[in-house]
């Protein structure tokens, strides 16, 4: 495994024959928010190129789950409940669970994962769950996942696509760390500053793109096509400018609860500022696609946030309002379909079957 902290590295030619290199890969966008008073929050776009059929579901604690990767596969008990948002309903996209972490997984078309090499195999379906299910916080999840205690394998999607991808995590603290499979290697950034996610080229070389865009200014020109390396920028920019602490001339009651609302909404903003409209995809290239829905997790007051691009609404769910304790039911909140809701939808979900996450060896 390497294990790397800020560095940044190349001059601009080398980010010009980067940025000329980069091809297109499936779309999404990660940012993380701290305000002034420690309040954080974490918001995920969510970009492909067909209906994944995505739906919300409350985990409770306790659940014994394996990776799904057969014989051998590691096996667990769920530490914390967790609300998610699935793909397909065979895998675990996003989610926070009760402690704040929270948990994105989006595309990477560089991701290699290398052979399992006699270690336990753990199905890319259940890596953000692993999270959810097991860490309070991301030092205790980097310290956990950098000895490598399974190899991640990557079935084929319902879809017959692959499952490239790499994971972002966040807490409470606004500590952040990303997770990627380069050349069969595990390569782990853990810092607050590592803030911001997107897809290609691999996260080293992101930072690199970045560091020219802070020379130039968000004020003075920020790229504005729907590649990875501009929604990086441009994302980078953006979460940095929204208000940090809460402005009298907006907010005249219940301050600390209103600025939370009023943070959440700033970051759906920077989320919605880069996501893809509806109708632009690019055949064969799944990094270059719609925006289905967005996520903001406010790890602070534990509200996960849930905004589709099909639904004039937005909705959200505090995880106070869901039993997660042991021996509760698995919940579900059917989103697919073009399901419409408004305001705090705790009670809109129903107990359900648990899904089955998809194997290590596809469908």
């Amino acid at each position: 495994m390497k294990f790397c902290v800020s560095k940044l590295v190349g001059s601009v030619a080398a980010i010009a024959i980067a940025t000329a290199s980069i091809q297109s890969a499936a779309a999404c966008t990660r940012a993380l928010y701290v305000g002034d008073d420690g309040l954080v929050i974490t918001g995920r776009s969510m970009d492909w190129a067909e209906d994944m059929h995505t739906n919300l579901w409350a985990m409770p604690r306790g659940i014994a789950r394996d990776g799904a990767g057969g014989v051998g596969t590691p096996k667990w008990v769920s530490k914390y409940g967790s609300v998610i948002a699935t793909g397909y309903d065979v895998g675990t996209a996003d989610g926070m669970n009760e402690q704040g972490l929270v948990a994105n997984l989006l595309y990477l078309a560089e991701s290699e994962y290398g052979q399992p090499d006699g270690k336990p195999v753990l199905s890319i379906s259940l890596w953000a769950q692993y999270a959810l299910d097991n860490f309070a916080t991301v030092s205790e999840a980097v310290e956990a996942l950098s000895k490598e205690p399974f190899r991640i394998v990557a079935p084929k999607l319902p879809n017959g696509q692959g499952a490239q991808l790499h994971l972002a995590i966040s807490d409470a603290t606004g500590d952040s760390a990303i997770f990627e499979y380069i050349g069969g290697k595990l390569v782990v950034h853990h810092g607050k500053q590592f803030n911001v996610m997107t897809n290609s080229p691999s996260f080293d070389q992101q930072l690199a793109l970045n560091a020219y865009w802070q020379g130039i200014g968000g004020l003075t020109f920020l790229p504005g096509t729907n590649r990875a390396a501009d929604r990086f920028a441009r994302a980078s920019f953006l979460v940095e400018a929204i208000p940090k602490k809460a402005d009298p001339a907006y907010i005249t009651a219940v301050p600390e609860q209103k600025f939370a609302f009023q943070a959440a909404a700033s970051v759906l903003g920077v989320m919605r500022s880069v996501s893809v409209p509806l109708g632009i995809t690019t055949p064969g290239q799944p990094n270059i696609s719609s925006t289905l829905w967005r996520t903001v997790s406010d790890q602070t007051d534990k509200i996960y946030y849930f905004d589709s691009a099909t639904s004039p609404n937005g909705f959200w769910v505090p995880l106070a309002d869901l039993d997660l304790k042991e021996g509760a039911p698995v919940k579900k909140l059917t989103v697919a379909g073009g399901k419409v809701y408004s305001g705090n939808a705790a009670d809109k979900f129903v107990a359900t079957p648990a899904f089955t996450f998809l194997p290590s060896t596809g469908m």
